[in-house]
């Protein structure tokens, strides 16, 4: 690898999101291999970026200073954002002095598509969503249609853009797990990082846990219809909690909102601190491995995922997880110890497999899946790439 090799990062947002962590965990493992790093997000007014970068690393933050959204329909803020970005990223690009540009998301990759860098620029697709709104859709394509290559966390997503026509190169990375925060041991810091979640209500009721907030591809009211089933057909559940943690977006989720508080009405469930059913917002970094090693169990009943990244960090915190049963999932998981399945589309098998993982006693080690998916092999594969693109981009297929 060139010793000049400079990598900027692009990613949507500084909130704690699964393809921001995913950035900034690689930005550090590329960075441990010596390999000079720039991540560069929107800022709105009073945002910060959620996780302080080591200053003893060749990494760095460059924000990109925008007005929040004034829009209130989806479509109309995710084209306030790529307008915003595209006006922003070129400065940013020639002051940071990047040598290849990495987008982790679409708002981010249309915006290149259109100023189309002096740098070459390559993208990573963790999952595509189906839209109704064209301008949506059309975004969405042109993010990744105009990289030099693309690059897939899973086999699945691997294949299905292969097959698209005048696709470009479409390559395999990897998703990694930081093995020095999520273990089955609790860490000293636990304490300290629930501190501000049992001052809200956060006590010894059994969690059922879940991350990333409602949203309609989460299968969020699904998992909520089963979590209330669960209560009342497990006594031994009859206490537990459903605890919704993160969900820090810049869209609004309104139909899976709406069929949440229906769910919620429906299934006579109250919701708040102390309540069976909590929505805390985006909690503190290390809130979420203690939240984990603390949780009875994490359930990712997803619709739509790009890797599914969560439900490895809670096997290596030793924590149940109940998966859909299919891809990603299906990739890494399977004959896996912890795991159990469902069909998130089915109600009762929600509800059963949600029943199973309540079931399933603690690791009291880091599955080997774990171990497989390290963020020094992700960086390796990621280095290999952006080598080949700055010297051969024809030669990637």
């Amino acid at each position: 690898m060139p010793e000049a090799l400079h990598v900027g990062l692009l990613m949507h947002s500084v909130l704690p999101r699964g393809g921001v962590v995913h950035t900034l965990e690689l930005g550090l493992a590329l960075a441990r291999q010596g390999i000079r790093v720039t991540v560069m997000a929107p800022l709105e007014p009073g945002q910060t970026l959620f996780r302080a970068l080591p200053a003893a690393l060749p990494i760095g933050f460059m924000p990109l200073r925008m007005a929040t959204p004034r829009s209130t329909a989806m479509a109309d803020q995710v084209g306030e954002r790529i307008d915003a970005l595209a006006r922003a990223l070129p400065p940013a690009i020639r002051a940071s002095g990047v040598g290849i540009v990495h987008a982790q998301d679409s708002l981010n990759g249309a915006a290149l598509a259109r100023i189309s860098p002096a740098v070459p620029w390559m993208r990573t697709v963790h999952h595509l969503d189906s839209f109704g709104d064209p301008r949506l859709a059309g975004w969405q394509d042109q993010a990744w249609r105009s990289a030099r290559v693309v690059c897939c966390v899973s086999d699945g997503w691997l294949q299905r853009l292969r097959i698209e026509p005048e696709a470009p190169p479409v390559l395999r990375v990897f998703n990694g797990v930081d093995l020095h925060r999520f273990t089955p041991a609790a860490s000293p810091g636990d304490e300290a990082a629930l501190a501000a979640l049992v001052a809200e209500g956060l006590d010894d009721a059994p969690l059922v846990l879940a991350l990333g907030g409602v949203e309609a591809r989460k299968n969020s009211a699904m998992l909520l219809r089963g979590f209330a089933r669960l209560r009342r057909e497990a006594p031994a559940a009859a206490r537990a909690r459903l605890l919704v943690a993160g969900g820090a977006s810049l869209l609004q989720h309104g139909a899976e909102q709406q069929r949440w508080q229906r769910a919620l009405h429906e299934e006579g469930l109250v919701e708040g601190p102390g309540q069976a059913v909590w929505r805390t917002g985006a909690v503190p970094d290390a809130a979420v491995p203690a939240l984990m090693r603390r949780a009875r169990l994490v359930a990712m009943p997803s619709l739509n995922e790009g890797f599914g990244l969560v439900a490895i960090e809670a096997l290596a915190c030793g924590t149940p997880v109940l998966v859909s049963r299919r891809p990603p999932f299906t990739e890494h998981l399977r004959g896996c110890e912890g795991v159990s399945w469902c069909d998130p589309e089915n109600p009762s098998s929600v509800a059963a497999g949600l029943a199973r993982a309540w079931s399933q006693p603690r690791l009291r080690h880091s599955p080997a899946v774990c171990q497989a998916h390290s963020w020094q092999r992700s960086a390796q594969a990621h280095a290999v790439i952006y080598e080949q693109v700055l010297e051969s981009p024809t030669c990637l297929q």
